[in-house]
Parts: C-alpha cells; sequence; structure tokens
C-alpha cells in the first residue's frame, strides 16, 4: 500500500463514520420526538448540535490546553522542538503554528485549533528531553498532518456530538421518571421501549463511534507525517519510545485523551477493560504500517 493510497482509505473511512453518527442523532431526536407526540424535540436536538458545535469550533483550542495545564513554549527554551516545527511547516506549506509545552516527563504530543491559521502545536517536557532530532522530526510531522488534513476540528466536532448524546439520553431517562404515564403511553408503548433502549446505548454506541474516528486518524497522520518527511522510520522509532514508557500523564483525561500522539494513561490503558475503550491504536500496528510504506 502507497502512502496516497492508505490516507484516501482512511479519509473515507472517516467521513463514513461521521456521518453514521450524525444519522444517529437524528435517529434518536424522531424516537423521541414521536414518544411525546412534539416534533419541537427533532428540531431541538438538531440545532442543539449545530450550535454546541459552532462553540467547539471557536473555544475548542482554549479549553483543551487549559485542561492539559499547557503554557507557550520560546524559541530560546525549545530551541529544537521550534526549528523542527518551524522547518517542517515551511516543508508542508502550512503557516508555523503556535507552540505550547506540558511540564511532565511523561513524552506525548498533541495538536488543537479550528484551522491551520488557528493551529497550536504542544508537546510534553518528557518528549522534547527524549527524542533525537530525527525522531522529533517524525512526532512533529505527524501533528502537522493532523492540522493539514483538517481533522483536529474533526475530533472536536465529534467529540461534543459524544457529549451531546450523553445529554440527551439523560434528559429522556429524567423525563420518563419524573412524568410518570401520560396518556398517549398505551398507544406508543413500543416507542417508549424503543425510547429506553436508545437512551442506555447511544453514549456508549457515540463512544464507540469517537474511537473508531480517533483510531483511523491515527494511521492518516502517520501516513501524511511520513510522506512529509519521507523518513517512516524516524516516526516509527519515536513511537517505540512513546510506547515503551509506562508513566500516564498527570493531565491525561477520557475528554483529551485521543487528541495525543499515544494514549496518554500509560500502560493500564492497554490492559483488560480499557482495551475496548482505546483511543489509538496499538502502537505495534502502527510501526508496522510505517514500515510497510513504500516511499
Amino acid at each position: 500500500m502507497t502512502l496516497y493510497s492508505q490516507q484516501d482509505k482512511n479519509v473515507r473511512k472517516t467521513w463514513l463514520l461521521v456521518t453514521v453518527f450524525f444519522a444517529l442523532i437524528i435517529g434518536i431526536g424522531f424516537v423521541f420526538a414521536q414518544i411525546y407526540n412534539n416534533s419541537v424535540i427533532l428540531y431541538f436536538a438538531v440545532g442543539l448540535s449545530i450550535l454546541s458545535n459552532i462553540f467547539s469550533y471557536w473555544y475548542s483550542d482554549r479549553i483543551v490546553l487549559a485542561m492539559s495545564r499547557a503554557r507557550p513554549a520560546t524559541r530560546e527554551e525549545f530551541f529544537d522542538v521550534y526549528t523542527v516545527c518551524e522547518n517542517l511547516s515551511i516543508t508542508a506549506g502550512l503557516p508555523m503554528p503556535k507552540l505550547y509545552i506540558i511540564d511532565d516527563p511523561a513524552p506525548n504530543a498533541f495538536a488543537t485549533g479550528r484551522d491551520k491559521e488557528h493551529a497550536v502545536v504542544c508537546v510534553t517536557r518528557g518528549l522534547a528531553d527524549m527524542m533525537d532530532r530525527t525522531e522529533l522530526e517524525g512526532v512533529i510531522s505527524h501533528e502537522l498532518s493532523h492540522i493539514g488534513n483538517r481533522d483536529i476540528l474533526l475530533s472536536t466536532v465529534v467529540v461534543v456530538l459524544v457529549g451531546f448524546l450523553s445529554v440527551l439520553s439523560d434528559l429522556f431517562i429524567r423525563s420518563r421518571m419524573w412524568g410518570g404515564n401520560n396518556r398517549e403511553e398505551k398507544d406508543n408503548g413500543y416507542l417508549v421501549i424503543l425510547g429506553f433502549v436508545l437512551a442506555l446505548l447511544a453514549p456508549i454506541a457515540g463512544t464507540l463511534i469517537q474511537l473508531a474516528i480517533s483510531r483511523q486518524r491515527e494511521f492518516l497522520a502517520d501516513a501524511s507525517g511520513s510522506l512529509l518527511t519521507r523518513n517512516p522510520e524516524g516516526l516509527a522509532r519515536a513511537l517505540q519510545k512513546l510506547g515503551s514508557y509506562s508513566r500516564p500523564l498527570a493531565s491525561a483525561s477520557n475528554a483529551t485523551a485521543h487528541l495525543f500522539i499515544t494514549n496518554p494513561f500509560g500502560a493500564r490503558a492497554t490492559k483488560g477493560l480499557h482495551k475496548l475503550f482505546m483511543t489509538h491504536p496499538p502502537i505495534e500496528d502502527r510501526i508496522k504500517a510505517l514500515r510497510d510504506l513504500r516511499m
């Protein structure tokens, strides 16, 4: 498989999953509207999801940086990170993103922002200290690829939709508990049962879709980053180092985990039930895919 064919394949899968996600929201809104015999519920569901996405578009980067306890990184303090990012941005034809640092020994990195003109690349101090320049180029090219592919915004939208599904589910369950039996319940009892099933399963389905999209994004960014540096081995070696570090990132959270280049929860994220909710494909699979690429 070539770099270009891998990118095309992952882009198609990602947009298919996003389409399913929106269809799920519309379907849930429709069922709830039928149960309550009120079409306003469907309009409310669609409208609120759009408003949530608008908010996430403008403020997601600030929220993520605050949650990650990141601070601006200067050229003088992190010369290699700064110059590598500067050089690769020129090569990729992207504006130089803002650089941020997380003062944590666990090596990791992520990119955020609503578009390439308002992008941020954030690395941990541990990553800056651990990687040689070739490996650092692999990591930074991966993050710049997220920016160039515009999937940072996509991942933010999906996160918001997952939260929105949880809100819809909670509202429905609470309304049934508080509202009791209404006069129309005998006529649409099967819809009420369907509504409860959807309310219980929708947040789980949404999370699984979110994780699937995140995994596809990582393969795509690996391939795009290797195309940028023309050296897949640099990123492969960086991933080996990242995978060998077991300590979790102190500021790691479920809300932002999918943004990082590797899972920030350390060794526990690959054991037991955690494997079902991994936000990243196994590092071994990513390394193999990189080394199978033909330049």
